[in-house]
């Protein structure tokens, strides 16, 4: 892959002219006072043309109670300064010559109302229905204190999280891409199920959940992308927030973060550091039935793990204005993972079709994983003198470095309890390393009464997997057959166009084509077999938004995007439960194509109804199973099929039942058609589903208040898994202290224990049923406490151009 090309656009593209304007530009400064002639830090202070009192520049006073505006033009301007609990303050109009003015001193007095007798209520509600996604605000519920970012998910509208099979699914679909702040993550599914099972949610601002993307998105993600933002103070001054969390659910659980930010003039920037531990436990029953040659072998299954995991975080950001119009920025972050389970065993009954005993045998399994991420963001963003004409530029280097492990130790017994003597020692060590660069150049600028968006993206991943399998005989051998190294490149190249206007006042459009052109190698070294893909596609994408009248708001959209493969869904090593149950990748998986619609109708910006089909090509189904009759073996692993058409209706209302007391509903019907022709037979699903989410917040007196909510998901499939329905009941309570610089919560997830899974599958020969359960009832205490100046209102906003790259699944 080449950076040079966007590299030299990007620098082509900047006007260094900008400078030597700035040199010719002036400033304007000043000093505040309170009522009592001290020095007023923080206050919001504009820049107002003198004509029309249109807004120039804003900045805030800093501790002295000084402020400055550098770079203005000359001309006739006036000040505003204003402070919650203070009036507003104006300067007399003045006229800009010199290349600089020192302004009078404005003095602020409190208005009639104090700031004390100011009652501010408002907040966001914990679900936010906007025209192109869905927003959960995690900050603001109490029963998500202490909380995963995947027990997040789990309550928000319309996303199904499968803790069986470790997959996401939004509105009935996989191929979700998951973000964080705008980043992709590159991850497998079962690798970020991890991750954001080891999130702690005290760190997340809010989660956006967008079905219908644009072409200035990256192809990749057949159901949508879901992006987590941290929390990140845009205040000026220096403050911060410490949260404190513990959990028991059978097990304890334990985090702590620490965020501290800060802005000074030109320089922004902040740290944050987070530290979780958690115990855990999975147990899973199996019960299959193996027909071969007029016999049916029974194999009835207990697996009880206990895991423990230690997760650490780092990230730190930096921006710097080198005019009001240029930003240049870094980002770092990082996090090690250090996950196992120091106890795992299996014990299966063999039964033959009159359920007499065969014999049993126990599997002790240890998996261990340790894995390590170092991210690394330039960014740079330039404003031209037009008016809406922008250039954003990133580049970014990824790496992930780790290693999975495991033992099993499988003894057989006889009926009578007695050892027959065989046993299975396996061993396995898989050290992996994966290496991402990605440069992305953005432009935009107004055209034609409406607005150009153009873009170009390149990305190379490069992934090395090492599988080394060894069986214990006399001594510890390699088994050739399951070892294999597995060598994964993928280039991809893109570019964008999207423009979007008004054809009349009351109907909006926008139209927008991406190209990808993909060249990826899957290289399996040991079984000397390469994969080398090398395709062209091109995605159009399309909105309307009709303005029916005061209260209605109709929008229509179309666009087609694909999903590549993960790495570890085409490396074709095994991974074992038991000698007779395992996993195995496949190399020969082609990506899928979604052609999406959706009609989405806003009423009053309170009832958002939205209605969506989608045809899947070739659709990646992740976990399909399947059995080796002769050896009484079964095996899960990820294939292609054919088709599968989804419509969804998906209904949000907010309902304000009394002043203290407001309802937040969401409800999805999903319909599925799943057509086939899998394992030599024709492969036909159909289902009707639906999952429902409500959250009821209570404002209480002294500060108090109170949260119930609750989510169920009807009867689904899973691929070839049919699941019964699942759901849970939360609850908790807060209590703000200290002045409102802190918050104590306690709350208590799944109160009644029925998230939990239970399905069954039964296509061909296969018979199967499977149960699993979590500890997804705990009980939480939090403290939340906020230092340093939290009171001023948020600077004007710097979003740089790494919030929308690495939009993409190629790595997922």
């Amino acid at each position: 892959m080449k950076f040079y090309p966007l590299m030299i656009i990007a620098m082509l593209c900047f006007n260094p002219k900008t400078y030597a304007q700035a040199d010719l530009k002036s400033e304007i400064s000043g000093h505040l006072q309170d009522e009592k002639s001290q020095p007023f830090p923080f206050v919001n202070v504009l820049l107002l043309k003198g004509s029309d009192s249109t807004l120039v520049k804003g900045v805030v006073s800093d501790q002295e109670g000084h402020y400055q505006f550098d770079a203005v033009e000359q001309g006739q301007y006036l000040v505003q300064a204003s402070m919650v609990g203070y009036n507003k303050q104006y300067s007399e109009t003045f006229r800009l010559k010199g290349k600089s003015l020192q302004l009078p001193i404005l003095k602020l007095s409190p208005s009639s109302e104090s700031l004390q007798e100011v009652n501010i209520v408002a907040k966001k509600p914990f679900i936010e229905q906007e025209i192109d996604r869905t927003i959960v605000n995690v900050a603001n519920s109490i029963v998500s204190a202490g909380a995963t970012a995947l027990e997040i998910l789990e309550r928000a509208p319309g996303v199904t999280v499968d803790q069986q099979n470790e997959q996401l699914k939004l509105r009935g679909k996989e191929g979700v891409i998951v973000q964080i702040d705008g980043k992709q993550t590159y991850l497998s599914q079962q690798e970020l199920i991890a991750l954001l099972r080891n999130t702690p949610s005290d760190n997340i601002e809010k989660i956006e959940l967008i079905t219908n993307p644009s072409a200035k998105y990256d192809a990749a993600g057949n159901s949508g992308i879901i992006n987590i933002k941290m929390k990140k103070n845009q205040n000026y001054g220096t403050n911060g927030n410490i949260n404190l969390g513990i959990a028991y659910a059978k097990y304890p659980r334990a985090s702590a973060t620490a965020t501290i930010n800060h802005r000074a003039g030109k320089i922004s920037s902040y740290l944050s550091l987070s530290t979780f531990y958690n115990q855990g436990f999975n147990n899973n029953d199996i019960y299959r039935k193996i027909p071969y040659e007029d016999q049916v072998t029974i194999f009835d299954q207990r697996t009880e793990r206990k895991s423990e995991s230690k997760y650490h975080t780092v990230r730190a950001g930096l921006d710097y204005s080198i005019t009001d119009k240029t930003t240049v920025g870094v980002l770092v972050s990082g996090f090690h993972n250090d996950w196992g389970n120091p106890f795992g065993e299996t014990n299966t009954r063999i039964l033959n079709q009159d359920l007499s005993l065969q014999r049993t045998f126990k599997t002790e399994v240890y998996n261990g994983s340790k894995k390590n991420n170092l991210t690394a963001n330039v960014n740079f963003k330039h404003q031209f003198d037009d008016k809406g004409k922008e250039l954003t530029m990133d580049v970014d280097y990824v790496i992930y470095d780790g290693a999975n492990n495991s033992n099993l130790d499988t003894r057989y017994f006889l009926p009578d309890g007695q050892q027959d003597g065989s046993a299975d020692l396996v061993r396995s060590d898989m050290p992996s390393t994966i290496q991402i660069g990605v440069a992305k150049l953005d432009y935009t600028q107004p055209l034609w009464k409406g607005k150009l968006e153009t873009g170009l993206k390149a990305s190379y991943v490069k992934s090395d997997n090492n599988m080394i399998f060894e069986v214990k005989l006399d001594d510890w051998q390699l088994d050739p057959k399951r070892s294999n190294q597995f060598l994964y490149t993928e280039n991809i190249n893109a570019a964008y166009l999207n423009f979007n206007g008004n054809l009349t006042k009351k109907l909006k459009y926008q139209l927008g084509i991406r190209g990808e052109h993909t060249h990826s190698v899957g290289n399996s070294v040991t079984l000397d077999q390469v994969k080398d893909r090398n395709y062209l596609n091109f995605f159009p994408s399309a909105f309307l938004s009709q303005q029916l009248d005061s209260n209605n708001v109709l929008n229509l959209s179309f666009s087609r995007r694909i999903d590549r493969p993960n790495y570890q869904s085409l490396n074709p090593f095994e991974y074992y439960l038991d000698p007779y149950t395992f996993s195995r990748g496949n190399p020969n998986l082609k990506p899928q194509y979604t052609n999406s619609f959706q009609l989405i109708h806003v009423y009053k910006s309170f009832l958002n109804t939205t209605l969506a089909y989608s045809r899947i090509k070739d659709l990646i189904a992740d976990e399909l199973p399947h059995q080796i009759a002769s050896e009484n073996k079964t095996y899960v692993s990820p294939d292609n099929l054919d088709t599968q058409d989804n419509i969804s209706l998906t209904v949000s209302m907010p309902i304000p039942v009394k002043k203290w007391w407001s309802i937040q509903t969401n409800f999805t019907g999903m319909y599925n058609h799943y057509n086939s022709y899998y394992l030599e037979e024709t492969l036909e699903i159909k289902q009707l589903s639906w999952n429902m989410y409500a959250n009821n917040q209570f404002s209480l007196p002294k500060d108090w208040s109170i949260e119930l909510s609750g989510w169920y998901n009807s009867r689904s499939f899973y691929g070839l898994y049919q699941a019964k329905p699942m759901g849970m009941v939360n609850a908790g309570i807060q209590k703000k202290i200290l002045n409102k610089k802190a918050t104590v919560r306690f709350n208590v997830n799944d109160i009644f224990w029925t998230n939990k899974f239970n399905g069954k599958v039964a296509y061909q020969d296969l018979d199967m049923t499977v149960k699993s359960q979590w500890p997804s009832r705990q009980f939480r205490l939090s403290l939340s406490y906020n230092f340093g100046n939290q009171n001023v209102k948020a600077a004007r906003d710097r979003k740089t151009g790494s919030d929308d790259m690495q939009k993409r699944a190629g790595g997922n």
